[in-house]
């Protein structure tokens, strides 16, 4: 027994490089969508800053790794071996769910992927429904939900009540100096609150001087305080440097969103896709030692900076920038767009499209950039997205969430397309049907992952090493065929992309 544990957990630490490389590949490659959009740096710049990012958020991953590891399910409940295949099996699906929604360009969460499969891998080796944490699973799904809600309606009437100030003039210096410090200063201010007061307040002294300010000014007073300060301070700037800023202003601002998301990812996202390798590293350690499961004990910073290495390496590919592309499209202020939807996706978008009033549109005009790429977002939109997507992530992370960078990204590329009524225009049946597409994929995606991992994990549990051969083995002809397929669809739907880069 003591022989197959020991396969088992080289199999899942393996497996680990592997599904972080995977993760990168899809839910990191979510991190950029804005920055990327609206041109303000290359893909591959982008990239690093935002791996950095999600790097140093590992420091802060603890409470998300713990509902990962141990809140879905009791290991407590299991032998050793039992455990342990729980997390191979989870390895087993997760990588060949997340490679093949990667290949064709589909966002998928690795965190509601990881969940269904924690579930479904638990179930296929006790064949007892007491062994899951169901409260501990409708928290968690209900968090999913409430953030893509609230990424989503706060995504729309953000970009409406923002776009009225600036309109399309997000480089006139005139325009940005008499609106530009007070919507810049309350996203900043927003940002301060989620990701520093809320998301760093495992930090002693980052926690210390929160409580210290609340205490004296209370929340509402802090936040106005503190968007008033940051209001007179970039007012000033404005009219020193003038356009040398105003022409930079929301660029920036989406530089610093895209970070602080990564950062929040770190914490969020990071922790689940390394969570079942780590463990049944740690598992297999305490079976040595003798003292029995694991569950308790500490993760290393390390590894998890580690793992977000591999992350960035996944960021790195082809398929990342599949997902990327397809992402921005959706959401793209130009009318024509290259994109794929099922027929019942866009016939289910004509109907909501049917009594569409005529409606002026808000975004800026279409355009190229000097590189004759099209600039799918205009930099405040860019900001807004990345802004209004870090705050949500970092938040539920603060209270121990792990919910999806994946959703709320794409909710909030989505949601402020409708407010800018892109949604509404040109190929609108096209932009929709795929939204619809990729929201049914998601549910699509999560009855697949649970039903499959309790299936390998039975498999395991009654063939032990061969079963283990089986899966890895299956896992690998699967990713061959899906990447064969899904090369033959981007050839069909995006013949010129699929010689260069979008």
């Amino acid at each position: 027994m003591l022989d197959l544990i020991f396969l088992l957990m080289l199999s899942a630490v393996g497996m680990l490089v592997w599904d972080c490389i995977e993760v990168g590949k899809n839910d990191a490659a979510n991190l950029i969508n804005g920055v990327f959009g609206a041109r303000i740096l290359s893909r591959r710049l982008a990239v690093w800053l935002a791996g950095a990012a999600v790097v140093l958020g590992a420091l802060f991953s603890s409470p998300v790794m713990e509902t990962a590891r141990k809140g879905i399910f009791d290991p407590g409940q299991l032998q050793i071996q039992q455990a342990m295949i729980v997390y191979v099996a989870v390895y087993i699906v997760d990588t060949a769910l997340l490679h093949a929604y990667s290949a064709y360009g589909m966002p998928v969460s690795t965190t509601a992927s990881l969940i269904f499969e924690l579930v479904g891998a638990a179930l296929g080796v006790s064949f007892s429904l007491g062994i899951v944490h169901w409260e501990k699973v409708g928290a968690v799904l209900n968090a999913i939900g409430v953030s893509i809600l609230l990424s989503g309606v706060a995504g729309f009437l953000i970009q409406r009540v923002f776009r009225a100030a600036i309109q399309d003039e997000d480089t006139n210096h005139m325009r940005v100096l008499l609106h530009g410090p007070w919507v810049a200063g309350l996203m900043l201010t927003w940002l301060v609150w989620f990701m520093v007061l809320k998301g760093m307040r495992a930090v002693t002294p980052v926690a210390a001087l929160g409580a210290w300010a609340i205490n004296h000014l209370g929340t509402v007073g802090f936040l106005l305080v503190t968007w008033g300060v940051l209001t007179l301070v970039l007012h000033l700037l404005l009219t020193v440097f003038q356009e040398r800023l105003s022409r930079r202003l929301f660029s920036g601002l989406a530089v610093i969103g895209m970070l602080c998301l990564a950062f929040a990812f770190g914490q969020n996202d990071l922790a689940n896709g390394a969570s079942p390798g780590l463990s049944a590293f740690w598992l297999w350690k305490n079976a040595e030692a003798g003292t029995g499961l694991a569950s308790g004990l500490p993760i290393p910073v390390w590894l998890l900076a580690i793992c977000g290495l591999l992350m960035v390496l996944g960021m790195n590919t082809k398929s990342a920038q599949r997902v990327t592309r397809a992402a921005v499209n959706t959401g793209s202020q130009f009318d024509h767009i290259a994109l794929y939807a099922p027929t019942w996706c866009r016939a289910l978008a004509r109907v909501f499209l049917r009594k569409r009033p005529e409606v002026p549109e808000l975004a800026p005009p279409p355009h190229l950039n000097d590189h004759g790429k099209r600039v799918h977002f205009d930099p405040l939109r860019a900001a807004v997205i990345m802004s209004v997507s870090a705050s949500v992530i970092a938040f539920a992370s603060s209270n121990g969430f792990p919910v999806s960078t994946t959703y709320v990204t794409f909710a909030a590329v989505v949601a402020t397309g409708m407010g800018d009524r892109t949604m509404a225009r040109g190929d609108a049946d096209l932009k929709i049907g795929r939204a619809i597409w990729v929201v049914s994929s998601w549910v699509f995606g999560s009855v697949i992952a649970m039903a499959g991992a309790a299936l390998v994990a039975w498999v395991l549990l009654k063939l032990g090493g061969f079963g283990l051969m089986i899966g890895l083995g299956g896992n690998m002809v699967l990713r061959a065929y899906v990447r064969r397929r899904a090369d033959q669809h981007e050839v069909l739907y995006h013949p010129k992309v699929s010689r260069e880069e979008a």
